[in-house]
């Protein structure tokens, strides 16, 4: 896997070591880390080359060979996985980004898990059946119009809950925030529709403008095609090829 481009010392290392990749789940941790002010060590694991795969990176990393993953070396390496699991971490490790009152900090809790368990597969199975099945010759139109459109009524609870909040929880930018915005920001590539919905419309611009989040998105380095900037069809073609062995081995039934 890549290191970062200067190679850390071991006196200056990080308390937090960050493994991602510019994904939506990627993403989550580096605009927390980001937005907090946090200095952290990060290693690109690289999709084309496997390296989520690699033998040493899941018996010492993550055992479920995905990203994020973070050690925390202040904490006896303690390694956490899952991306919500390494928000509420770093939520409450740094006491940043998650309410201190008791109902509050559970309406955190629900609205996250609104993101990992409905926003998150919902538009990731959008995603993946419209920019990888369908470029590796599986065009399944069913399959595409139920995930687009539970993916549509979920924007459409959110955008209910934005009506009478600045931000998802309350007036405060939470890790609920920070979890569903770079999936819901990316409806361009899972191509579901935004239009009629103005509150979920006003917290997009709102996070837009929050600089360090934005900053983040360009970390390890930026794909602005899944906003639906930059050359798209190229990162397409990218993309359906990183996950191209993972579809082959979905056809043949090894998973």
């Amino acid at each position: 896997m890549k290191e970062p481009a200067k190679k850390v010392e071991e006196t200056s290392q990080k308390d937090i070591h960050l493994y991602t990749a510019p994904t939506m789940n990627g993403w989550k941790p580096v605009i927390f880390l980001e937005e907090a002010g946090i200095e952290y060590d990060l290693t690109y694991v690289d999709f084309s080359k496997n390296e989520q795969k690699d033998k040493d990176y899941i018996k010492n990393i993550n055992p479920n060979g995905r990203i994020p993953s973070i050690i925390d070396r202040s904490n006896n390496d303690f390694r956490v996985f899952e991306s919500g699991a390494i928000l509420w971490y770093l939520a409450e490790k740094y006491n940043k980004f998650l309410p201190r009152n008791a109902n509050e900090k559970s309406i955190t809790m629900q609205w996250l898990m609104f993101q990992v368990g409905g926003i998150g597969p919902m538009m990731g199975q959008a995603m993946y059946f419209q920019r990888i099945a369908a470029l590796n010759g599986e065009n399944n139109q069913f399959s595409i119009k139920r995930y687009v459109d539970e993916s549509r009524r979920l924007f459409e609870v959110l955008d209910k809950q934005l009506a009478s909040h600045e931000f998802i929880v309350s007036n405060e930018f939470t890790i609920a925030d920070i979890a569903t915005y770079p999936w819901a920001r990316t409806y361009y590539w899972a191509n579901v529709p935004i239009d009629g919905l103005p509150n979920l419309k006003a917290w997009f611009d709102r996070i837009d403008n929050r600089k360090n989040t934005q900053r983040a998105l360009e970390i390890p380095h930026p794909r602005w095609a899944f906003f639906g900037k930059g050359d798209i069809r190229s990162q397409e073609i990218e993309n359906a090829e990183n996950f191209q062995s993972d579809f082959k081995s979905v056809l043949n039934g090894n998973k």
